[in-house]
Formats: C-alpha cells, sequence, structure tokens
C-alpha cells in the first residue's frame, strides 16, 4: 500500500476525469498555488468511444471546448490544439463551427497528456472524511488498475466528476450482451449488427438517431430489417433557436437555482426539446436517404414507430441466431404487439448515479427528499457538519442547476466558480448578463407581497 507522507495534504482530488473535471484540471494553471490530482479508473481519456462515429460532431460549438469560454488565450485551447497539431488551415478552411466528434476526443486526449496532475489507471474505492482537534481532511483509496496496488491520498477538498453511466431499465437487464446492448457499445457491436437478420433500435434522442442512420446507410450491403421504436410523441428536433439556446447561460441557470425545487421539477420535466431531442440536420439525412431509397415506388425494410413502449424483451428458442421477441404498447392507441429482432439497441439515455466510493461519506452529505445532493450555488454539496472541507460536484446538479448542467459549453464557466471559491479570489471572473433575455423578475421590481396577496383575494 502507498500512502503520502502524514505531512502532505493535497488541496484538490477530483474523481473521474471526463471533459468536466479535466478542464477544471486545465484551468487550475491559472491558480497554481492549488496543490491538486485527479483520478480516473481508465487507462486514457476516452469520451463515449462506443459512438465516435465518423461523421457526426458535437452538438456545440468548438468555442465549448475545456477553457475558451472562460479563458481564450489558454494554451489548453482547441485553437491552439489545432496550431500545435497543424490543423489550423485545415479547420480554417473547412468553415465548420461544430467540429467532429472523434477530433474533440483526441483534442481532450492531447490536454491530458499534458498535465501532470492527471493520473489515469487508477479507481478510487473508498472516501473517508478524517476529522480530530488536530486538522480535518478526506482520505481517499485508490486502486492502481495495472499492479492491483492500493494508493492513499489525503485532501483538504473534493470536486466529484464521475459523468453520467448508460442506462437500462431493469427489466432490460440480464439479456446476452451481445445482442442487446446500450447505444453506448454501438461501435463495438457494429459487426455483430452486419451478421443479423434484423436490428431494433429503441429511443429518441440523438443517439438513437445516429445510430439508426448508419444502420439504414449499411442496411443495402447487409441486408437487415430496421426498426425504430420510441416512446415519445414523435422524433422531434431539439430546440436550437438563438433564444432557445439562452438557456445554456450562467443566467439561466442563476434564475433556475433560484426557484423552489418543485418548481425545478417541474420545469425539467417540460425541457425535454432543450437537451433530448435530435439534430435537425440528423433528421434532414435520415427522410433524405428514405427518400432516395424508395425512388421508383422501391419499399425499404425499415420502419419509424412513435408512440411505443417497449414493456419486455424475451429471448426466443430459435434455429441458428437467436432472436428476441419485443412486447410493446403503443400508448395512444392502447394496442399491445409482438415484434421479432436478432439485435436490439437500446439508446435509452445515460443515468447519474451516487458514486459507491462516497458511501462513506454520506452522513456527511446533506441529501434532498429524493436522495439527491443538496447542492449549493457554488456547486458545493450542503454538508451536515460546519468545516473548511468542500465537495464540489460536476454535472450531478441537473435538478438544482438546470439543463446547463451536462453542457459542454457551460463546462468553463462552472469551473471558474468552482476555482474562485478554492481559492476565494476571482481567478476567472464571471459575469451577470450574458444573454439579450431576462429569465424571471428582478428583486427591485417585484411587488411587494401584501400588494400580491390583495390582488389574489380580488380574484
Amino acid at each position: 500500500m502507498a500512502t503520502q507522507s502524514d505531512k502532505e495534504i493535497l488541496d484538490l482530488i477530483g474523481v473521474g476525469l471526463g471533459p468536466f473535471n479535466l478542464g477544471l484540471a486545465a484551468m487550475l494553471a491559472g491558480a497554481p498555488e492549488v496543490k491538486a490530482l485527479f483520478l480516473e479508473q481508465k487507462p486514457r481519456f476516452a469520451w463515449h468511444p462506443g459512438l465516435l462515429i465518423e461523421g457526426t460532431t458535437l452538438q456545440v460549438p468548438f468555442l465549448a471546448d475545456l477553457v475558451t469560454m472562460a479563458d481564450p488565450t489558454s494554451r489548453y485551447s482547441f485553437l491552439n490544439y489545432l496550431k500545435e497539431r497543424n490543423r489550423l488551415y485545415h479547420f480554417y478552411f473547412l468553415e465548420r463551427f461544430h467540429i467532429p466528434r472523434r477530433e474533440y476526443n483526441h483534442y481532450c486526449q492531447w490536454v491530458s497528456e499534458q498535465l501532470d496532475i492527471c493520473c489515469f489507471g487508477q479507481k478510487v474505492t473508498h472516501i473517508e472524511w478524517i476529522h480530530d482537534q488536530r486538522r480535518r481532511y478526506f482520505q481517499v483509496e485508490a486502486t492502481d488498475t495495472h499492479t492491483g496496488e492500493t494508493l492513499v491520498y489525503r485532501t483538504r477538498h473534493l470536486v466529484l466528476g464521475v459523468g453520467s453511466v448508460p442506462h437500462l431499465h431493469p427489466r432490460f437487464k440480464g439479456l446476452p450482451a451481445e445482442d442487446v446492448f446500450h447505444s453506448a457499445r454501438f461501435l463495438d457491436r457494429l459487426d455483430r449488427c452486419r451478421k443479423a437478420k434484423s436490428i431494433t433500435v429503441i429511443g429518441s434522442g440523438q443517439s438513437a438517431a445516429e445510430v439508426f442512420y448508419i444502420l439504414l446507410q449499411e442496411q443495402i450491403s447487409y441486408g437487415y430489417r430496421l426498426d425504430w421504436f420510441t416512446r415519445s410523441d414523435g422524433f422531434f428536433p431539439m430546440e436550437y433557436s438563438k433564444l432557445g439556446l439562452e438557456h445554456f447561460s450562467p443566467d439561466y441557470t442563476s434564475y433556475f437555482y433560484s426557484l423552489p425545487q418543485h418548481q425545478r421539477d417541474n420545469r425539467l420535466r417540460q425541457q425535454d426539446l432543450l437537451y433530448k431531442g435530435i439534430s435537425a440536420k440528423t433528421i434532414a439525412d435520415i427522410y433524405d436517404l428514405l427518400y432516395e431509397r424508395t425512388v421508383g415506388e422501391q419499399e425499404i425494410p425499415a420502419r419509424l414507430l412513435a408512440q411505443t413502449e417497449v414493456q419486455e424483451i424475451q429471448p426466443l428458442k430459435t434455429e441458428g441466431n437467436p432472436t428476441y421477441r419485443l412486447h410493446c404498447l403503443h400508448r395512444e392507441q392502447a394496442k399491445r404487439f409482438t415484434h421479432d429482432s436478432e439485435v436490439v439497441i437500446l439508446a435509452t439515455g445515460y443515468q447519474h448515479r451516487i458514486p459507491e466510493c462516497i458511501s462513506g461519506l454520506s452522513s456527511l452529505i446533506r441529501w434532498d427528499s429524493g436522495g439527491r445532493y443538496v447542492v449549493q450555488s457554488d456547486y458545493r454539496l450542503a454538508l451536515n457538519e460546519d468545516t473548511d472541507n468542500m465537495i464540489f460536484v460536476q454535472n450531478g446538479e441537473l435538478h438544482t442547476h438546470g439543463v446547463g448542467a451536462p453542457d459542454l459549453g457551460l463546462g468553463a464557466y462552472r469551473n471558474s466558480v468552482i476555482i474562485n471559491t478554492l481559492t476565494g479570489r476571482d481567478i476567472y471572473p464571471v459575469h451577470d448578463r450574458n444573454v439579450y433575455q431576462q429569465f424571471g423578475v428582478p428583486e427591485s421590481e417585484q411587488e411587494p407581497a401584501a400588494f400580491l396577496q390583495q390582488t389574489s383575494l380580488l380574484r
């Protein structure tokens, strides 16, 4: 077991190295007084590797890199990456605002390889809060995934950036992973798809659409039947108007945070298309291909069906390749039907889970009635003890900070707030007015409570 010196206590340990914690690690170059370390169990940076499909792009502009929205002069910017890789003129002539997803992943790897404070191949297994009369700190245990050695670190503060995990409904678990799998494994299972006689995609978001489009493109070559089911009302585009995009701003984050929790929860349920829809381009690509394939009244073995809930997937005993029977309900018609498929791809989104490694901190952390973190405006978790030790959260605050929590474009803003809170000074200044529209009524313009009560009585 390797342990830090008893005298050595870091200022910050980051658990997980997705884009948000990687951005924090890069931005800490502006705060050299902060002694930090970031631990990640993967052997190297990898961002949704199963969906790095050729031809797909980020859904945010390249300015939403790890640092630019806080510090455009940073040497860890995407533009500097292009310059260092001798791709700046290539990108200049490309004339695109949205970069390939594969290149974003490569850019993040480039940044991570330059940061000594990023440690890959270390899985955090347990965190404990040590507090006595002399000092208070978090003790972090990690396992070296290559050697199996246990490493122990001490830190004053934590930042949790473990990200989300593929979500599968419990009723779909336990089925053969080779044939029934989450879209996050799509590229790993693409060869299996090509050998199938029938494939069904389930889901209504961007991942489902991209998977369906790739399979539709290859359908002529491999000859499978292709179906796309979603329980949503339709295959609708993501809200991408300029005023709609202003919901992914510090201004809207502050407004959303000011609402009572029950109003936040209600509002989130009404905002699906701000972050769960399909890009208009992908919809157009699918439609154009369907149109091209049906020239001359040709029929193609493909179907898109909305309002369809898959309630059960049942393995069938068949000769040759295994087949699965999907028991479905058309929600609007209230009619049940069955559908057989060799491969089922579940594009059913991602879920934010409480990491197991912080189970030892459960009594320290304050939870809401739904078992979620109570998160303060500066992304600190509310704690049950009066202590200077802080725990920050990255992309685990959707319920308190709104739809911008998972958005790459707000990562640098959140990291600015975290660094400023850590250091007690404005290393990365943040601004109040960043958009044209106003969210909510300013306190200075609000009517007195007594007037509102009187107005209510007159109705």
